[in-house]
């Protein structure tokens, strides 16, 4: 009897032990606005959950709610006119952004003579890209010359193949084949080149490898960031 009753004793602390380590790794929501330096909402930003983009973005008033793990520490913002600012979660579930406030980490200049790489969120410095990338100054009028951009970029650009409408860089694959290239135009995410005349681009940005890296799975096969002269406007 005594035998029995201790091994209930010990079932249920291991039970216990267990429920509350489910507990402690139940993830919860953090929510926030991001707000610009004139304190306008900031639609369309991307949250960040220790440098890896997760699947929230904020909306028309610049709020957003984000479910983290309790290990996660920072929390980043990423913006397509701001740049990038980022904080530590500390167990806080309301942070909200405000850029042109120095409380945290923003990184959107770059000083005189380093040149700098789009990725799609922002601008960092090239010697900061972990991985080899390549660029085409649209504005340089020898491209004009070019009927389409699968020309201009696989003439101008080595380890780059255009299949369709689909790029190829450095041949990437996997154990199902091919994988693409994704691309991003004036900050849309799209799957297949566009048909944009080359005229009207204004730069064209390929990160090829980890340099990509900063869009997760999407990106494992490199990035085209093409920006055109109308945005630019």
């Amino acid at each position: 009897m005594k035998i029995r009753v201790i091994f209930l004793i010990l079932v249920s602390a291991l039970c216990f032990n267990n429920l509350t380590a489910q507990k402690n790794n139940k993830k919860f929501t953090i929510s926030g606005q991001v707000l610009d330096a004139n304190k306008a909402p900031i639609a369309n930003a991307i949250i960040m959950i220790d440098d890896v983009k997760t699947n929230s973005y904020t909306d028309s008033k610049g709020n957003y709610t984000v479910k983290v793990k309790p290990t996660a520490s920072k929390i980043s913002v990423f913006t397509f006119g701001s740049g990038t600012f980022e904080d530590s979660i500390k167990g806080r579930t309301t942070i909200d952004f405000k850029f042109g406030v120095t409380t945290a980490n923003q990184s959107t200049e770059i000083p005189d003579g380093q040149k700098g790489v789009s990725t799609g969120y922002g601008t960092i410095k090239k010697k900061n890209v972990t991985n080899e990338s390549a660029s085409i100054d649209g504005t340089n009028k020898k491209y004009a010359s070019y009927r389409n951009m699968a020309d201009m970029i696989t003439h101008e650009i080595s380890g780059v193949k255009v299949n369709g409408n689909s790029v190829n860089i450095q041949d990437s694959k996997n154990l199902w084949g091919p994988v693409y290239a994704l691309i991003v135009v004036d900050g849309v995410y799209m799957d297949e080149l566009p048909d944009i005349p080359p005229v009207n681009v204004k730069s064209i940005e390929v990160l090829k490898g980890t340099s990509a890296a900063i869009y997760g799975s999407r990106g494992s096969g490199g990035a085209i960031i093409i920006k055109t002269k109308l945005q630019a406007e």
